[in-house]
């Protein structure tokens, strides 16, 4: 007859001496890999500059290694399983000791100034769940054993210089989630990662490298892929169709590769919850992709300098979330919709360089959102629409090299945060009186109207002077200009390059104009200016190139040319200009282009003049 009780306590006293006998072997066990982790740490130490002294004032033997910085241990064993230390400038290797942290389960060192390579001991680490290098300056190619680490969920490793083939042991990392190697200098293929061996990666990218032939078939098959990255490669062939079937895709970006082929219609076309598509700077062809169409989640279509052949969809305007539309470059045809002021949500419209014709609809003046308006180097006719002008978010309004005419309306100064208007080469006419209005736009920084026959019209000096003070450039050249320069464009201190030429400006440059401290280019080229040259130019230190001629300046050259350090181009041909040319001129440390010709200069030229 069993005793339950007699057995219990005989299976205890059995047990306790092997417990009791155990216990010295587990501690000094314990203490040897304890010892182990401590040793590993001390050696990455060891190869540290640790400028910041973050280290050398906490890593040291008056306190235990869990309680450094940046480690953390486990409760029980007091194992390292982390060692994490982003933006801290340690400036030294990785070394391999850090192979034996056999516990580690989280190493980041992001941002940190590593150099030397990636030690293939990592691949030693068994428990790793997070390897995150980012943005450091290793070297040398990827360890394959890092494929050892099949519990790794994160592997980033972008911003490096890290060379030669993405190995094709990752794909042995069958838990991975996250992986990111862009801005590199990898070459080769990308490997074939698919539902079989990487089930539940939701994040791809391999951005910025040298990687070439096609991409995978794999891939279009992850089923929990979130965001794909493969831009800026040597990338070649057909997107494989099924990239466009995946079910949880939110952005694809396959810009600047070479790229080529239709895009898969309607029926294959499945992408419910995208939200970012680039396809820049590819050979795509046929029409754009009417499968967009039921991506009500769209907020940025970005598919210029492709060969699509195609007018711009009408039906874009059905995709509700969109914040930015690019379609530039491609070989479209017909107007631009008016129906695209129902998106109300839009921030971007670039259809610039793509043959469009028409008018531009007044009913983008409804687009309250807009902030960014290119539609240059097209074939669009018409006016330039007054309701612009409601646009009050925009900053830059590009509608340059078209065949626009009338008037520049005077509504454009309700537009108070334009930053950047470009309408040069149209036909524009009528009188410079829009500049008063452009007075209420306090953010403008570049003013560009060249190539418009104004029928009428000198610079108003008080509308030059209430132009905005953050005004970087004009430039106003062959605009049917007359009088005067107006000494008021001292008021915008921040000029960085002013360009009128080609206009019928008389008189003389204004003194004011010296003032001007951050010019960089002037250039009053084919006018009818006259009387001496700035005699104080001198204090313009920052000029980089001062083209005058073909006007009828007079006088010498001013003596404080030789201030100007910085020039690199002088034009002062088929001017009056008289007496010796300045010694001094010819040893201007950075000129590269001299022109004086056909002027009434007398005396020798340097001797030393080669």
């Amino acid at each position: 007859m069993d005793h339950p009780h007699i057995t219990a306590m005989a299976m205890l006293t059995a047990v306790l001496p092997i417990l009791v006998m155990a216990a010295p072997s587990a501690v000094a066990t314990d203490r040897s890999s304890n010892n182990t982790d401590l040793d590993a740490l001390l050696v990455f130490k060891s190869q540290l500059i640790d400028p910041s002294r973050m280290l050398a004032s906490n890593w040291t033997s008056e306190v235990s290694f869990c309680h450094w910085v940046g480690v953390s241990c486990s409760r029980r064993r007091q194992r390292v399983t982390a060692l994490e230390l982003p933006g801290v400038p340690l400036q030294g290797e990785l070394v391999p000791h850090l192979g034996n942290l056999s516990f580690l389960h989280v190493l980041n060192l992001t941002y940190t100034n590593l150099v030397d390579s990636v030690p293939d001991d990592l691949g030693r680490l068994p428990r790793l769940v997070i390897l995150d290098l980012l943005n450091n300056s290793l070297s040398g190619t990827i360890p394959s054993a890092i494929g050892n680490l099949t519990r790794l969920q994160t592997l980033d490793l972008g911003y490096n210089q890290l060379h030669g083939q993405i190995p094709n042991e990752l794909l042995s990392l069958n838990d991975l989630r996250y992986l990111s190697l862009r801005a590199n200098y990898l070459s080769g293929l990308v490997p074939n990662f698919s539902a079989t061996t990487t089930p539940f990666l939701s994040f791809l990218n391999v951005n910025n490298n040298t990687l070439s032939g096609c991409i995978p078939n794999g891939i279009g098959s992850l089923p929990l892929l979130r965001f794909l990255w493969l831009k800026y490669n040597q990338l070649t062939g057909q997107a494989p169709s099924n990239i466009f079937n995946m079910s949880r895709l939110e952005l694809m970006s396959l810009g600047r590769n070479n790229l080529n082929g239709p895009i898969p219609g309607n029926e294959s076309f499945k992408l419910p919850m995208l939200q970012q598509i680039d396809f820049y700077k590819n050979k795509f062809t046929g029409r754009i992709p009417l499968g967009l169409l039921a991506c009500k989640r769209l907020e940025i279509l970005n598919i210029p300098g492709n060969l699509f052949v195609d007018v711009v969809p009408s039906w874009l305007a059905q995709l509700p979330q969109l914040t930015g539309i690019s379609i530039v470059g491609n070989f479209l045809v017909g107007p631009i919709p008016g129906v695209l002021s129902n998106l109300s949500n839009l921030q971007n419209l670039d259809i610039s360089f793509a043959n469009l014709s028409g008018q531009i609809p007044v009913e983008l003046g409804a687009m309250r959102q807009l902030t960014y308006l290119h539609l240059a180097s097209n074939e669009l006719t018409g006016s330039f629409p007054a309701s612009l002008g409601n646009l009050s978010r925009l900053n830059y309004l590009n509608i340059e090299s078209n065949q626009l005419n009338g008037p520049v309306p005077s509504t454009l100064g309700n537009a108070r945060s334009l930053q950047c208007l470009r309408i040069r080469s149209n036909n524009f006419g009528g009188n410079l009186d829009f500049l008063e209005s452009l007075g209420n736009c306090r953010e403008l920084q570049f003013l560009i109207i060249s190539f418009n026959p104004f029928t009428s019209g000198s610079l108003n000096p008080n509308h030059v002077a209430n132009l905005s003070t953050k005004l970087l450039g004009i430039e106003a050249v062959d605009n049917n200009i007359i009088g005067s320069l107006p000494a008021t464009l001292s008021n915008l201190s921040a000029l960085y390059f002013v360009s009128l030429e080609n206009n019928q400006l008389s008189n003389a440059i204004p003194e004011s104009l010296a003032m001007l401290e951050n010019l960089n280019v002037l250039a009053l080229s084919m006018n009818s200016m006259s009387g001496p040259i700035l005699t104080k130019l001198g204090m313009l230190r920052g000029l980089v190139s001062l083209v005058l001629n073909n006007n009828k300046f007079s006088g010498s050259i001013p003596n404080g040319i030789d201030n100007l350090t910085m020039l690199q181009i002088l034009d002062l041909s088929y001017n009056n200009l008289s007496s010796t040319i300045p010694t001094n001129l010819f040893h201007l440390e950075n000129i590269i282009t001299l022109y004086l010709s056909d002027n009434f200069f007398s005396g020798a030229l340097p001797s030393d003049l080669r």
